[in-house]
């Protein structure tokens, strides 16, 4: 009896839901984009008044590229007068040019503290992180454009589908040969071995080394100085099992690896976090040959 009054009470329920809305008339539809063009140009007026009354502004040079959007799919620049204040970064000038002048300027950016690694851009001709590079030691205008070597998706965001798997390639995780006998036993490392592989922990994932990289934009199959780093990263630590490394080596001495690097440190230029990319690389490479002696 009471499932059967629950059940016609969800059934009265579900009878007195209104109708799902009605797709907007052409009439609602226009009335809704000119709204938005109003407000749009209301936030324009509002950029240039602040502008006009900043005591002192920077231009930006943005690359436009959209492929879905009739008459923006041929690739453009686009000029963006910011007011400047102390500190401002390259991404700081970018959120304003997106949230006063044109809300369809796409980037990507997350942390804002050079962690995420998302916002790698080419500035002024060099790789930077937007949220890292003060507006204050460029000169203007500023030139902004998306990394090189990538395929580009929309404006200032390139596809980095190829890079995610140059960095899964070398397979990026620890294979130790045998665990810690006690369940709360830690896998110790001694602190010079944690010294020496410091450095190649902090990639952060960015990109700029690779789009850097001369070699990885003439042969597609290199593994690129972020893999080859995240390789040494677990070859060089201490913890690290002897067949697992032994395999690791194997991946990054193919023809595509290590031996492919010609030494020109722009990987090593670029990197936001030091890194020293072409000595980690250089490093693995005695490595590979050392495992490959034979002593008879």
């Amino acid at each position: 009896m009471s499932t059967q009054i629950e059940q016609e009470q969800t059934e009265e329920q579900t009878e007195a839901e209104p109708a799902e809305e009605a797709e907007q008339s052409p009439q609602d539809r226009r009335l809704s984009e000119k709204k938005a063009r109003a407000e749009a140009r209301e936030r324009e007026e509002q950029a240039r008044e602040e502008v006009r009354d900043a005591d002192d502004t920077v231009r930006i040079k943005v690359f436009r590229y959209d492929p879905e959007v009739e008459g923006k799919s041929e690739p453009r620049f686009d000029d963006f007068s910011v007011p400047f204040f102390k500190g401002m970064t390259v991404l700081d000038a970018l959120i304003y040019a997106r949230d006063h002048y044109d809300s369809s300027l796409t980037f990507r950016h997350s942390c804002r503290q050079a962690v995420c690694g998302s916002d790698a851009l080419f500035v002024n001709g060099q790789q930077r992180l937007g949220c890292k590079t003060q507006m204050a030691d460029l000169e203007g205008p500023v030139r902004i454009e998306p990394l090189p070597h990538q395929d580009v998706v929309k404006d200032l965001v390139v596809d980095m589908e190829h890079f995610y798997e140059q960095m899964e390639a070398v397979e990026p995780y620890f294979q130790p040969d045998e665990l810690p006998e006690g369940e709360r036993e830690e896998q110790r490392q001694t602190p010079e071995n944690r010294e020496k592989v410091k450095m190649s922990t902090r990639c952060i994932w960015c990109g700029a080394c690779m789009s850097s990289c001369n070699i990885a934009a003439g042969d597609n199959e290199y593994l690129g100085p972020a893999a080859i780093n995240k390789a040494y990263r677990f070859a060089m630590d201490e913890r690290e099992g002897e067949i697992q490394k032994e395999d690791r080596l194997e991946i990054i001495e193919q023809e595509h690896g290590v031996w492919r690097c010609q030494t020109q440190f722009s990987c090593t230029e670029v990197c936001p976090k030091d890194i020293p990319l072409t000595e980690h690389i250089q490093e693995l490479k005695r490595e590979a040959v050392k495992s490959n002696l034979k002593f008879w």
